[in-house]
């Protein structure tokens, strides 16, 4: 039988509604539960046994949604078993929802409470009304909507009790949700909001390298014109050809002092004075982010108008095409200028000087380039860089210093006139008002709120503030709410001046008023300027750029000019193919690299802590204990790490030699920076792969922190020397190995017994103090070893005092822990002389090893622990070598291509690190052809305009 409230009785519910869609049911309809067999029953088309199926399962699904208003009438005689049916299946539906809610909940609680509301939201979307149901849910659901309570659901669920015991404990889930809001509220939002930003900014430039490489695509395709069809050119519109040219100068000279005075509109006004609103207006599109009270625009944003069929926007890099007559692509333009304007922010900086480019076409609008810069603050508040007030300042002043900018000035008149800060500084720029035009905004919350509306007459006169101006203009932009539209801005401009007494009393003139005579007259003076200015300026490029090319020809006759990019570009391929290189290394190359690194580092503790402790002991199984334990712990705790070290470093030299190697080839050294650049950002990023981190990767694949130990520690574990050619080259190894320690301990015992006497008669040297002691404990303990051939490593108390009196015997006043520190140099070259006298009579060892034969004199225990070590570095360095060629030199390449896809899109890195005055010449050279083919096509076109 199925206990009520049991996992099995959920199943079996659970096949029986499984029943609609053609899955038959296994299990005998008398052993369930009366609740699932009413169930099966009533939506198998059988409500009742003894009555005939008066509607099929599916029929009754599929009616859900066509439930009536109000409850229907029981049939007679069934007391209203049919409605209570309806309210249990619901009753297991919301069971079912409720296990979906509790992972939900159990999620957010962990994954934190951002995520969980979330989900919540789009969970509770998802939910079909039910207001029009309320006969089929049980009343304690829409309870539930408000708060959860446990109580109330097992009352009345009591056939559900077990369902109920797994949900969450909701208290301490608020408990949980509470201190997440707490430290949402304590700076986390912030945190979220900068790391949301900074992901936005890295999808940015992804995207933007797309397009780039997308529009070089579609020139090399356009260019091949395999079928002899000509490409037809698209003409440009003037102000288009314009605002090229002004591009191409900003990039150019991005300071405006000397060769960039071509004319444009400069719209400098006090923060939150209208600027923006001013500039949506003429470009009639609410492009622009807003804010309450904040600062907005933290960057220059050059935009230019144009008259077209469509009204749309696009920026100067990219080929998407936002419809601003659709409010979501209008959403989207504000957000991607936010975007652009914080990721041309430098860190710790609050405004950036460098220029957006927007182009904006529509009916009507009227052709120029304004230029919207920050607006001018007195006060640098929390959260702004300390120098912002002075940034703001510099950029203003430098885009006004042009002679021929138009300088649009924006002044609030809602506020008192006295808190511009603005009209100072443009009345510095242009002290004679001949390329000033005053604009005075929200003139509906002046005539509003000022006593005197003389005053505003006074301001459009340019009687009250201390500068002159070309023209004076009032303008309304709206009732100050970001949800206006420019139509109803508009409509409310015009109704505004059609009503005030400004206008009815002549304080005010029609042309000065509104935002369409204020566009017209901006238009009508920028043309005018460029008429005037430009083939005076085309005639400076051209000389700039016969003065250029004569100095190229003279410094540099035989070399191709390339510019910054084109260089980059160059060095990109070489240092791609040095990388490349990287992965031709030979198996046996690294292998042998790899092993002579992996021994330097571990020889050290293999002589010292494992084979000399190990070789003074008495007795050949001493010995082995000795080693194996010894061996043990350290293949568990240091092998692994060093080996993983050794790999990582063998892998840098060899990617820093390949580097040197390919640079001494190269006979320019323009490239050298940058490649030792993109050699230490690449070895800076790149990590060991964590899965290899605490283990060594095995000749297939490893994943297990201990499979390292195992492979090491196996290698290790095997005695078994095979042949002959394995023996000797074991006596080799070992030979070489004593040796070298040989030729150490003798260089350190000479520089404690100062020079011989042959140094001392034919170089005039001479043994300090400190050395002749130490020379006369060397001469009194090698008499000790020569009497005790086979002394211990250690000498005895007595022995120590016994020296010490032959010496004091001899007038020499030694301490005795000078006497044991020379003792063990002593004792180890002489070990060191022993163990290579055993080395060689081991070499005819290998037949008594082989068959395993007794014979004192040739146990070449030692020999063995030397091929076992030797084994062990073949292997390790075997497996370092996969992990590197299959895993590791892939994954610095990648390192390589991003770091270089980040120089690349960095400018100011590149000019960094490709200097010279050869690159600044092609730089300069190939902008300045640029510019003046772009002003020579301008002015052709200007004068088949006129």
């Amino acid at each position: 039988m199925l206990r009520v409230g049991s996992k099995s009785a959920c199943m079996a519910c659970r096949n029986l509604v499984s029943t609609n869609m053609g899955v038959r049911f296994r299990v005998p309809l008398q052993k369930l539960h009366p609740l699932s067999r009413a169930i099966h029953h009533r939506y198998s088309g059988n409500a009742n046994p003894q009555r005939p199926p008066h509607r099929t399962a599916a029929r009754y699904f599929t009616s859900m949604s066509r439930l009536p208003m109000r409850p229907p009438k029981p049939p007679p005689g069934t007391g209203g078993r049919g409605h209570q049916q309806q309210r249990n299946f619901w009753v297991a539906q919301l069971a079912a929802r409720l296990l979906k809610l509790r992972y939900i909940l159990l999620g957010s609680a962990v994954g934190g409470g951002y995520t969980a509301k979330k989900t919540y939201d789009e969970w509770k979307e998802m939910l079909p009304d039910f207001s029009e149901y309320n006969w089929v849910i049980p009343d304690f659901v829409w309870e539930l909507s408000e708060q959860i309570d446990l109580e109330k659901l097992a009352k009345a669920l009591p056939e559900i009790e077990e369902i109920a015991k797994l949900l969450p404990d909701f208290n301490k889930i608020g408990e949980n949700f509470t201190f997440l809001k707490s430290l949402l509220s304590s700076g986390e939002v912030d945190q979220l909001q900068e790391e949301l930003l900074r992901t936005q900014l890295k999808y940015q430039r992804m995207l933007e390298r797309v397009e780039k490489e997308n529009k070089e695509l579609r020139k090399v395709v356009l260019q091949k014109d395999d079928k002899g069809i000509h490409r037809r050119k698209v003409k440009k519109s003037l102000i288009d050809l314009y605002s090229e040219v002004l591009d191409i100068l900003s990039d150019y000279d991005a300071n405006y002092n000397t060769q960039d005075h071509l004319p444009r509109v400069v719209v400098v006004g006090d923060q939150s004075a209208g600027k923006t609103s001013v500039l949506e207006m003429i470009a009639q599109a609410r492009i622009f982010p807003r804010g309450s009270g904040e600062m907005m625009t933290r960057s220059p944003v050059k935009v230019t108008l144009s008259e077209g069929p469509h009204h749309v926007a696009m920026f100067k890099d990219s080929g998407r095409e936002f419809d601003l007559t659709k409010e979501d692509d209008l959403a989207a333009l504000r957000h991607e200028i936010e975007l652009r304007m914080r990721k041309s922010v430098k860190e710790g900086q609050t405004v950036s000087c460098e220029t957006i480019s927007l182009s904006v076409k529509g009916p009507g609008i009227q052709r120029m380039v304004l230029v919207d810069l920050p607006g001018v603050i007195s006060t640098v508040t929390a959260g702004m860089a300390s120098d912002t007030k002075e940034t703001i300042f510099s950029i203003s002043r430098a885009y006004m210093q042009n002679p021929n900018a138009i300088i649009l000035c924006i002044q609030d008149g809602s506020v008192d006139a006295e808190r511009s800060i603005v009209t100072d500084l443009v009345s510095q720029m242009d002290p004679q008002g001949k390329r000033t035009i005053f604009v005075l905004t929200k003139v509906d919350l002046a005539e509003k709120n000022l006593a005197s509306p003389n005053r505003i007459q006074q301001i459009v006169e340019g009687k009250l503030f201390p500068m002159k101006a070309l023209g004076y203009f009032a303008v309304v932009t709206g009732k100050g709410s970001s949800g206006e539209s420019i139509d109803s801005i508009k409509d409310y401009e015009e109704d505004f001046f059609q009503n005030s007494r400004l206008l009815r009393d002549g304080m005010l003139k029609a042309h000065q008023v509104t935002t369409k005579n204020l566009s017209l007259a901006v238009s009508d003076c920028f043309w005018k300027m460029v008429r005037e200015s430009v083939e005076q300026q085309a005639d400076v490029f051209k000389a700039s750029r016969f003065n250029l090319e004569t100095e190229w020809k003279n410094n540099y006759p035989r070399l191709r000019e390339l510019d910054r990019n084109e260089l980059f570009e160059k060095a990109k391929n070489e240092i791609l193919d040095e990388v490349i290189s990287l992965s031709q290394v030979t198996p046996q190359h690294w292998e042998a690299i790899l092993q002579k690194k992996l021994w330097e580092r571990v020889s050290t503790h293999v002589i010292e802590n494992i084979y000399l402790p190990a070789a003074q002991t008495t007795d050949s199984g001493t010995f082995n204990t000795t080693v194996d334990i010894k061996l043990k712990q350290w293949t568990d705790k240091q092998l692994p790490h060093k080996a993983l070290e050794v790999a990582w470093e063998t892998l840098q030299e060899e990617f820093a030699r390949f580097m040197a190697e390919y640079k001494g080839k190269d006979q320019d050294d323009i490239f050298d920076k940058l490649k030792e650049a993109v050699k230490d950002e690449s070895i800076k990023r790149h990590k060991w792969n964590e899965r290899a981190k605490d283990s060594l990767v095995s000749t297939q694949y490893i994943h297990s922190p201990c499979v390292q130990g195992v492979i090491q520690h196996n290698a290790l574990e095997d005695r078994s020397i095979t042949d002959k050619p394995q023996w000797d080259a074991a006596i080799q190894f070992m030979e070489e190995t004593l040796q070298s320690r040989l030729k150490d301990t003798e260089s350190v015992i000479r520089d404690m017994v100062g020079p011989g006497w042959r140094q001392r008669w034919l170089s005039w040297m001479n043994r300090t103090p400190d050395q002749h002691i130490r020379n006369e404990t060397k001469n009194e303990l090698e008499r000790l070893l020569k009497l005790h051939d086979e002394h211990t490593a250690y000498l005895a108390n007595d022995e120590v005092t016994t020296v010490r009196k032959n010496l004091e015997g001899r007038g020499v006043e030694v301490d005795p822990v000078l006497i044991k520190d020379t003792w063990h140099q002593l004792y180890r070259r002489h070990f060191l002389q022993k163990a290579l006298s055993h080395c060689n009579l081991c070499k005819r060892g290998f037949y008594y090893y082989q068959r395993h034969f007794v014979d004192s004199e040739l146990e070449c225990n030692d020999v063995v622990l030397f091929w076992r070590i030797q084994r062990m570095l073949v292997i390790t360095a075997n497996t370092l070598r996969q992990q590197l060629t299959n895993t590791e030199v892939r994954r610095l390449e990648k390192n390589v291509k991003e770091v270089l896809d980040d120089f690349g899109e960095d400018m100011e890195k590149k000019t960094h690190l490709i200097t010279g005055r050869r690159v600044q010449l092609a730089e300069d050279l190939k902008k300045v052809r640029e510019i003046q083919e772009k002003l020579e096509a301008f002015i052709e076109a200007l004068h088949k305009e006129k």
